[in-house]
């Protein structure tokens, strides 16, 4: 590994530097020599020795991946599923890799939600009926805007000499400053600012913005949610803010894996006993899909999803799920009727 090379390098120098610095004139010519080979070490070029340049493919078929008909991702030559580690002990390599890949597999995911689901992509804050929330992201990343400090030596009051030396003394400072620095943290390539997007800078910001903006101002007479792992973390905390809101529009809720807490979130009587009737959770299980499990919490029942890995538990449990949505809507139809036909009759008779 780069890191490694550096610290072999380095480290007798810093002994070195140790012992000199107890010896007399002499040594202290030796330690300012070497403070000199100190700064014209390059370790970009030393990591560069270990390192591949970090230069990937743009497309799928460049990484010689694909999308088999399963939907699963394989490579076109070898059929094997993606391998992080492509090159052994070049962790930042390897992650780098991961991430261009990642990129490209995001819109190739958007463009089947718009081409096969008939999806259509629209930014916050326009509206539209059917919502796919996206409550990850919360923030851009953009490289840290430059900051140039004026130096003493500007003052044009100096003479010429005086101000090319002090110069000088400030660019050699900033190089050795610049080199400690990237010794200490050498995976860090450029100096980045996160720049949260207005009014959804958390999940549980995105979810209420979502919900005032979209789904209340929705036609939509029954409203239903699938909130995954964090999403019901979300969702729970939409109804702390909104509850009367939510149970006035919402219907029934699915929640797969949830990671909620009534209890650390604070959500109060009405709100727990409106989730033990209009919510399921289909958690991560071995057991067969819709086999009960015992949960410590007072919010709403858990059944397995029917399988142990987190990731599928949305997918392995959609059969289930949209049988609990029909059967809630039938129920909230059917309690409707027998007060519409009350109310019938009695205009009849009223008439009459």
């Amino acid at each position: 590994m780069s890191i490694s090379l550096s610290s072999l390098i380095l480290l007798p120098i810093w002994i070195s530097m140790a012992q000199i610095q107890q010896g007399g004139p002499d040594e202290k010519e030796k330690t300012t020599a070497l403070k000199d080979l100190l700064s014209r070490i390059d370790l970009d070029e030393l990591m560069k020795k270990d390192e591949p340049p970090l230069d990937f493919p743009d497309t799928l078929e460049g990484f010689e991946y694909a999308f088999n008909e399963k939907g699963q991702l394989r490579h076109i030559k070898t059929g094997e599923p993606f391998v992080f580690n492509y090159r052994e002990d070049l962790h930042r390599w390897n992650q780098k890799r991961y991430e261009a890949l990642g990129e490209i597999i995001t819109k190739y995911v958007y463009e089947l939600l718009e081409k096969d689901c008939n999806l259509k992509k629209i930014s916050i804050p326009e509206g539209y009926g059917v919502i796919v929330l996206n409550p990850n992201e919360n923030y851009i990343e953009v490289e840290k805007p430059k900051i140039h400090v004026p130096s003493s030596s500007d003052s044009s009051d100096e003479p010429a000499e005086k101000r090319e030396r002090k110069d000088k003394v400030s660019k050699e400072t900033k190089k050795r400053r610049d080199f400690y620095e990237k010794y200490r943290n050498p995976q860090r390539e450029k100096e980045m600012m996160q720049l949260y997007i207005r009014e959804n800078g958390s999940p549980e910001e995105h979810a209420v913005y979502v919900w005032d903006h979209f789904i209340a101002q929705s036609a939509a007479e029954n409203v239903f949610f699938v909130a995954h792992s964090y999403g019901g973390l979300a969702f729970v905390e939409l109804m702390i803010q909104r509850e009367a809101d939510v149970k006035s529009k919402v219907t029934a809720v699915a929640l797969t894996d949830s990671v909620h807490n009534v209890w650390h979130q604070e959500a109060g009587k009405t709100i727990r006993e409106w989730m033990r009737e209009n919510c399921c959770n289909w958690v991560s299980s071995s057991e067969p899909l819709d086999t009960s499990v015992e949960s410590m919490l007072p919010d709403c029942p858990r059944v397995s999803a029917g399988t142990d890995r987190h990731e599928l538990t949305s997918w392995k449990s959609f059969p289930s799920i949209f049988k609990f949505f029909t059967e809630a809507s039938e129920a909230k139809t059917s309690s409707l009727k027998p007060a519409l036909t009350r109310r019938s009759h009695r205009i009849k008779h009223e008439e009459l």
